[in-house]
């Protein structure tokens, strides 16, 4: 399965179980044999097996063996994979806010996301009066170019529905043919879905299989992040800090209650609950630190306190730089949490956070895509030998590794294997 020759004697299981003991002890704070490694596989298989990227969303056989040949030659600790998507049930649907390899994109460029505002800037109040009639008539229908029907339907909350004519008036919308091309666009979207779930069962027995951790069971958005990606979007949140900032602040209330109402996902086979979270418009690149302050910080710890309280382990991954921001990371518990570095300075971040939450990261993309061999091992081992005393660390990339070479990655995995062992 994997190069390294202890792991040729190891069963898929026992290779899971073995990972998933160091990955939970890193993040712990606990003693480990060696500096765990994660990698970002994402569309790297299909790049590494030559298979077009839109196999993940059209040729599934394709796709399935091409993680098998990538799992076998490449075997980090954990891995970030891209599962494969029903490329034609996303096509009845019309999603507006991204493009994929093989629709809207070459077949062999990454996955591309698209922000839309799908609240104006006058719709705060009847997003948090009624806010089914909004996600529905409103978000859906903006979101989705096959959807767009829904916006013929009457206010959801409105007492009409009461009337006895109201089952009427209701039959009388869904022949109108845009909503008819709703109903039929759901029901060809439904039929793929069904048909693709074997795949995506299928994929989950291949992790299984190459020994690969389940390395998240849930996720939860930061408040603050769901305006600003999937609502106003950046330009909008960014002028109602100005010109409203009461209601974006109302919002991310109302947006963290809704998200803490949900039951928690159940922890993976060995009890063990991991949450995948963002900070991206936290980030030093993005809002100022006084306005980081009043409009994410608050709702953002609130979110992180209560997944720890609740038994799970918040897996977070900033995003940008959060180099300014490194000590309001010290008011959550000790190694309660991990965070996923990206363009921060992780040598700062471990004279602040050592010994209290442990790191990941920090391989640039850019050093994998177009470094030499002995580059990646110099950059690794500084990492190992700084970042990596004294534990709580898990060595990985930055961000996407979609167009590195497979001599590097392969290099940053195996390395990582034999360098980084601790002694005792």
């Amino acid at each position: 399965m994997s190069n390294h020759p202890t792991e040729l004697q190891k069963t898929g299981p026992e290779l899971r179980r073995e990972r998933e003991q160091r990955i939970t002890d890193a993040i712990a704070l606990k003693p480990t044999d060696r500096v765990p490694v994660s990698c970002e596989l994402g569309f790297f298989a299909a790049k590494y097996a030559g298979v077009p990227y839109s196999a993940a969303y059209y040729d599934f056989d394709a796709y399935l063996d091409a993680y098998r040949k990538t799992l076998r030659d490449f075997q980090p600790d954990m891995a970030f994979t891209r599962p494969p998507s029903p490329g034609k049930a996303l096509e009845y649907i019309d999603p507006k806010y991204m493009k994929w390899p093989g629709y809207g994109l070459n077949p062999n460029t990454g996955f591309q996301a698209i922000e839309i505002e799908s609240m104006n800037e006058d719709e705060y109040d009847l997003f948090l009066n009624s806010p089914a009639d909004f996600l529905i008539r409103y978000r859906m229908a903006r979101l989705h170019g096959g959807l767009e029907g829904l916006s013929m339907l009457p206010e959801l909350s409105n007492t009409n529905w009461i009337d006895p004519w109201a089952a009427q008036d209701l039959a009388a919308i869904v022949i109108n043919p845009r909503f008819e091309a709703v109903i039929e666009n759901l029901r060809k979207a439904g039929q793929e879905m069904k048909k693709f779930q074997p795949t995506l069962d299928e994929f989950n027995r291949i992790l299984i299989e190459y020994g690969v951790p389940q390395l998240y069971q849930g996720g939860a958005l930061p408040p603050y992040d769901v305006v600003s990606h999937s609502a106003r979007g950046m330009r909008g949140t960014m002028l109602d800090m100005y010109r409203r900032p009461e209601k974006l602040l109302e919002l991310c209330e109302f947006l963290l209650e809704k998200t803490l109402e949900k039951p928690m996902p159940p922890p993976n086979e060995y009890g063990n609950l991991r949450v995948f979270m963002t900070n991206t418009r936290g980030s030093d690149d993005f809002i100022s630190m006084k306005q980081f302050q009043t409009f994410y910080w608050p709702t953002f710890k609130k979110l992180v306190m209560t997944m720890i309280e609740r038994g799970a382990t918040p897996c977070i991954f900033l995003e940008g730089t959060f180099t300014s921001r490194l000590e309001y990371l010290l008011e959550f518990p000790k190694g309660k949490l991990c965070v996923r570095l990206d363009k921060t300075d992780i040598f700062k971040a471990k004279e602040i956070l050592k010994d209290h939450i442990c790191i990941e990261g920090n391989v640039p993309s850019s050093l994998l895509q177009v470094g030499s061999v002995e580059e990646v091992k110099d950059y690794c081992k500084k990492l190992i030998d700084v970042v990596g005393k004294g534990g709580g660390f898990i060595l990985g990339p930055r961000s996407s590794t979609d167009e590195v070479k497979p001599e590097n990655l392969k290099t940053m995995i195996e390395f990582t294997k034999e360098y980084g062992k601790y002694s005792g």
